[in-house]
């Protein structure tokens, strides 16, 4: 017996449940940068904790409202957006005893997992790139809405998240004296759903 009529039944087969597959695998988004913010927070010699802002660049999200499981992200974050309020403090901060902008112009996070603590609730884990040094870091988040815009233009997945770095370990040991060395973190996030995208090629990638 021809080994044809077995091999075409197999292939209709993976046909009938490949978008089975993809639902699994989670709805496709793009951030939108427009609506994403970063914002931290660090210690100015005891004396306050000044609060400065980064733009997301680019970034991609695979997530389903009702199954967590197989959520993953990748993002970049354009450190030359910093803005700390003033012209000077911000180009001392992008200067390479800190953010060293100028040769890893971006930041980038890649998820590894997800923790699912309630239906609004978890932890993401994964590695930051900055600097070039590669660490891991967890990301407890909120997730805050999934629905269509007011005027149905879009279904946007909304999510607010917190983290702590260490600066040191990303080899920012610089005025240690002065200005601290534990960085607050708060990420408000929205994502475009678009079933059309797929993980583009980043910046990290092309660095």
């Amino acid at each position: 017996m021809s080994a044809l009529p077995s091999a075409a039944r197999l292939l209709a087969c993976a046909a009938l449940l490949w978008p089975l597959v993809s639902h699994a695998d989670g709805h496709r988004y793009s951030y939108d940068t427009v609506h994403s913010q970063i914002v931290f927070s660090v210690d100015h010699d005891g004396y306050s904790r000044p609060f400065g802002r980064l733009h997301i660049a680019r970034g991609w999200l695979r997530f389903d409202p009702d199954d967590w499981s197989h959520a993953t992200t990748e993002l970049d974050i354009d450190l030359a957006s910093l803005d700390m309020g003033d012209a000077d403090w911000n180009r001392a901060v992008l200067k390479p005893a800190f953010l060293d902008a100028a040769k890893s112009r971006y930041a980038h996070f890649a998820s590894t997992s997800v923790d699912r603590r309630d239906d609004r609730h978890g932890v993401l884990h994964g590695k930051l790139t900055l600097r070039g040094i590669t660490r891991t870091v967890d990301i407890p988040f909120t997730f805050n809405r999934n629905a269509r815009t007011i005027f149905g233009l879009h279904t946007i997945a909304g999510f607010s998240a917190t983290a702590m770095l260490d600066r040191t370990d990303f080899g920012m040991t610089s005025n240690l004296g002065s200005i601290g060395r534990h960085i607050s973190i708060w990420l408000e996030i929205e994502a475009i759903r678009d079933d059309h995208a797929d993980a583009p090629e980043s910046a990290h990638a092309a660095q």
